[in-house]
């Protein structure tokens, strides 16, 4: 078994730019109960997506600098992508299921 850690970087900058170079393509878009991509035409429910990586980018003195960069693969849709989320008081209103599936890796 192959052991692989985590890359860490100090900007979302970089991170989108290592999961880019990774083939994590695709921009996605929170929803109230799923992810959207293709210009919002294309939609997946918490079960068909899972999330490779998780950045997580607390700001110093700026609560709105706070940011989650997550890599997401879907094999139902053959799809690599990205979706960006503020948290902390800046969240995006979601569903449970969301917040479980967001919050569990």
């Amino acid at each position: 078994m192959i052991s692989f850690q985590q890359p860490s970087f100090d900007t979302v900058t970089e991170a989108l730019q290592w999961l880019n170079n990774h083939g994590f393509t695709e921009n996605f878009n929170l929803d109230t109960n799923c992810i959207r991509c293709n210009n919002n035409k294309q939609s997946m429910s918490p079960e068909e997506f899972k999330i490779e990586y998780i950045f997580r980018f607390e700001g110093d003195t700026n609560p709105g600098d706070e940011d989650i960069v997550y890599g997401i693969i879907s094999e139902v849709y053959a799809l690599k992508g990205v979706l960006t989320s503020a948290f902390g008081i800046y969240a995006d209103s979601v569903s449970a299921e969301m917040i479980r599936k967001l919050s569990t890796h």
